[in-house]
């Protein structure tokens, strides 16, 4: 089967922080999880470098837009790299490859009706002298009454025209735009709405969304879809292909979702394969993000998909809720946020990929909170996970001379490991990983119950027959687990595996042989004291002052 995953793009006018890497990390835990079955996957995602904040951000530092993108695109490729993440291709939109793609887009839905011209009114600032981008548009929703941007409501989700906000001010220099007419392209998006209620019915029947997806889009399509403009006058960005319009830019709504196709092939020409069978209708395709890029997942782009004739459609909608920090909404602009170069400097990357996996902000807001995030580090990865790993391999080592001894299996804990595999699976490939990880916990907590019941310390002196029963199922429990939590936990994973010397793995039982000498054992974790619950505190508020 083939597997495409889609990661979204992060923008690159500024670092990555842990709300974003909450929303992308279910698509490597994916990719990870279907390698392991065997299956042909592609995952992909890039930088988006293109629009009117990376041009206003190059203007502020007096370097050039291309100076902004490279600086945060290699500082995203390093975060990514640190945490483990496994893209098949992660690219950028201001790529020339890119560009060329999403101009064959465009020119194939203009040649075929589906994109066409009118005259619109859009708002201009005099004191900038331009027309301003939707994002630099400021006011009162009209739908609910609170603050927001020319493009969407984060309030209430509501896609907007700058020109509908109440009370707009430019968000370059607070002066109230002016309403002026130009000519732009626009998207049928109405001509889909038959096809898309359908789209929507089977993925709600189907339960392949998460709720925020399945709710939001119906909030839309009973709202009534409306044509969009596909064109804006932007410093930046792919350009329109059509004489006398080179100098508006494709609006980034059609650009940005199209990279996941440009990605796709930028794949294949790299590779010198085929990325054919990821777009057909078998594919099973996996679409990651935030629940403020639901309707560009759930509408736009299966629209641009069906107005191309292609049936690989958004089959699984990954949209995670928001992640809060200590209780508060983070914020870049007050700089209340947990930034990835920091954390990743001084914490382990598995660290974070379990509490951000094992909290995750699947059907709710989750907050992260310094205490919980040390203190589940400390009782569960460490307390639980490492310890049941460290004193097993460590007994083997010290009493054993680090040579795994033949012994028996004990057949209630294999019974449990040949049913997670199944069940853990499942959990995955539905989208819910927060559950898949607690199944793996579980057993984790019955095999340190295991170890303890059997006291292997007493059965040395007292029964050596017993004692190797016990130290053999905790290897093979251990050789387990270092498959189960690869996806979740590469690092820790790997290090098991070295000390094991596992190779081939895939998402079944593993069994391995008595006599097998063990590499040198070291803890996969170490204790995070607690003192710096308040040194992480002291920083996240001096930084926001």
């Amino acid at each position: 089967m083939s597997i495409f995953i889609g990661g979204a793009w992060p923008y690159a006018n500024g670092s990555l922080h842990l709300g974003h890497i909450s929303s992308l990390l279910p698509g490597d835990i994916l990719a990870k999880y279907y390698r392991l079955q065997g299956e042909d996957v592609l995952y992909v995602s890039g930088s988006d470098c293109n629009g009117t904040p990376i041009a206003i951000r190059a203007k502020q530092e007096g370097i050039s837009p291309k100076e902004v993108t490279d600086r945060y695109h290699k500082e995203f490729q390093d975060c990514f790299v640190k945490l483990g993440f496994t893209y098949d291709c992660y690219t950028r939109t201001d790529d020339e490859h890119h560009h060329k793609i999403v101009q064959d887009i465009f020119w194939d839905l203009l040649k075929k009706g589906l994109i066409y011209t009118k005259s619109v009114e859009q708002t201009y600032c005099g004191t900038c002298e331009q027309f301003l981008p939707d994002r630099y548009v400021e006011g009162i929703c009209p739908h609910c009454g609170e603050p927001a941007r020319g493009d969407q409501c984060d309030y209430c989700s509501a896609i907007l025209d700058p020109v509908d906000l109440l009370n707009k001010t430019c968000k370059l220099c607070g002066t109230s735009p002016s309403i002026r007419n130009t000519e732009h392209f626009y998207f049928s998006l109405s001509s889909f709405q038959s096809e898309l209620e359908q789209y929507c019915m089977k993925a709600n029947s189907q339960k392949t969304w998460r709720d925020n997806a399945i709710q939001l889009t119906k909030r839309y399509l009973d709202e009534g879809l409306q044509d969009r403009a596909v064109s804006r006058d932007l410093p930046i960005g792919v350009s329109v292909p059509v004489k006398g319009y080179e100098e508006k830019k494709i609006y980034v709504w059609i650009e940005a979702v199209s990279g996941y196709y440009s990605a796709s092939k930028q794949w294949a020409n790299e590779t010198g394969l085929d990325d054919s069978s990821f777009w057909s209708e078998q594919t099973k395709t996996y679409y990651v993000h935030g629940k403020d890029n639901i309707p560009f997942h759930t509408i736009i782009w299966p629209a641009i998909l069906m107005g191309l004739g292609s049936n690989a459609l958004p089959q699984y909608i990954v949209s995670n809720e928001y992640v809060t920090v200590e209780k508060k909404k983070l914020s870049t602009s007050r700089n209340w946020a947990v930034w990835m170069p920091d954390i990743l400097e001084k914490y382990h990357p598995d660290s974070i990929r379990y509490f951000l996996t094992i909290n995750a902000p699947e059907n709710r807001d989750a907050d992260f909170s310094w205490r919980e995030f040390i203190y589940r580090h400390n009782s569960e990865l460490l307390g639980a996970y490492g310890n049941f790993v460290h004193r097993t391999l460590k007994f083997i080592e010290k009493c054993c001379d680090g040579i795994i001894p033949d012994g028996e299996l004990d057949p209630i804990m294999w019974e449990q490991l040949l049913q997670i595999y199944n069940v853990v699976g499942k959990q995955i490939e539905a989208g819910h990983f927060k559950a898949a990880l607690a199944e793996v916990f579980n057993i984790i907590r019955a095999a340190n119950k295991f170890f303890d019941d059997e006291q292997p310390w007493k059965q040395f002196h007292e029964n050596k027959s017993s004692c190797k029963n016990t130290l053999f199922t905790c290897a093979v429990i251990i050789a387990n687990l270092a498959q189960l939590l690869s996806p979740f936990l590469p690092f820790s994973s790997g290090e098991v595996q070295e000390i094991l010397r596992l190779t081939n793995l895939s998402w079944k039982p593993i069994q391995i042989d008595g006599g097998l000498q063990i590499k040198e054992v070291s803890p996969l974790f170490e204790r995070i004291d607690v003192k710096r619950i308040d040194e992480e505190l002291e920083q996240l508020a001096k930084q926001a002052n």
